[in-house]
């Protein structure tokens, strides 16, 4: 090993270990899939050891790589903590957001703040719920989270507060040749004694699959039985393939060949994007965030839901609306 350590590079490194996917790791970094595998040949290189095996399906950590991430985290963690206690609260440290997911209504989001604050930094990371990040929040480990703040098993914590920032319909996903898939939209009535899968059994968003089982209780279907959760298009295609069970979804989601996505309606079940953070938290970056959230939420009016609609009861009786 010769030189310095690149802490650029480190946080790349961190993503991709904790991916274990290149392209969700590229996304979650807004970076090209291309650039980040040159970033990682080069940190592999500079420390003459492996980190990863990769195969055309998998991506696993070296002993090499395992034995670096804790170290890496430990480095970027206490950079991270100097520049807060040099700067004070809220200044000159990156601000670390978690999407959820990845091309869905938090990553708009993020990308109208990082060009309202092109100075500040906003970390992309995708735990796949608000169950999984609350614990993260809560250690001060994450800043800001999007997702349902409902549902999550708890009490909502009196150190965060959220807000609502969109009430986006909700989708079936659905193999091109699956009967439903013929119809341009889907009543709910129309699931009446139909399984659905709502990903039951995933402990890292406990707040998707109580909604999945309220509506589908509310409309007479049943969700399928719980299975290891899909992470990414790529396995969600995968198993949708196998199973052959609609999926529930969101309206904005990105296609693959040979499936589709129906709307719902009859009513239009609406799943509610809230905003978590800190009550504390004072940072610019928090501040484009809200920002491009009203900016958003005005011009595509995402907080006026349609005349019949179905959203879940805590959430009407948090946020005020029917």
């Amino acid at each position: 090993m010769t030189g310095e350590l690149d802490l650029r590079l480190l946080r790349h490194f961190v993503a991709v270990a904790e991916e274990l996917h290149f392209t969700r790791a590229a996304a979650r970094l807004y970076l090209a899939q291309q650039a980040l595998s040159r970033d990682i040949a080069r940190l592999e290189r500079q420390l003459g050891r492996r980190l990863f095996t990769r195969t055309t399906r998998k991506v696993a950590l070296t002993p090499d790589g395992e034995r670096l991430l804790v170290h890496a985290r430990a480095l970027l963690a206490l950079h991270d903590q100097t520049l807060q206690q040099l700067h004070g609260p809220g200044e000159g440290r990156p601000l670390v957001v978690d999407l959820l997911a990845e091309g869905h209504t938090p990553t708009r989001v993020l990308h109208a703040a990082r060009q309202r604050a092109p100075d500040t930094e906003l970390v992309a990371r995708f735990s796949g719920g608000v169950g999984a990040a609350l614990s993260l929040l809560l250690a001060g480990r994450l800043d800001v989270a999007f997702g349902r703040s409902e549902g999550l098993g708890q009490p909502f914590p009196p150190q965060l507060t959220r807000r609502l920032v969109r009430l986006e319909p909700l989708a079936l996903l659905l193999p091109a040749e699956h009967p439903l898939a013929v119809l341009d939209t889907i009543p709910l009535a129309a699931l009446a004694g139909t399984q659905v899968d709502t990903s039951a059994g995933n402990e890292q968003a406990p707040e998707w699959v109580d909604l999945g089982a309220r509506l589908l209780a509310a409309f007479g279907a049943e969700p399928s039985p719980p299975h290891p959760h899909a992470a990414g298009l790529e396995e969600t295609v995968r198993h949708l393939r196998a199973e052959g069970r609609p999926i529930l979804t969101l309206s904005e989601r990105s296609l693959a060949p040979g499936v589709v996505v129906r709307p719902l309606t009859d009513p239009v079940p609406l799943y509610p994007w809230t905003m978590v953070h800190h009550r504390e938290l004072r940072h610019p970056g928090l501040d484009a965030l809200h920002a491009a959230a009203d900016q958003l939420a005005r011009h595509e009016r995402w907080l006026e839901p349609p005349p019949v609609h179905w959203v879940p009861h805590p959430d009407a009786a948090v946020f005020g609306f029917a």
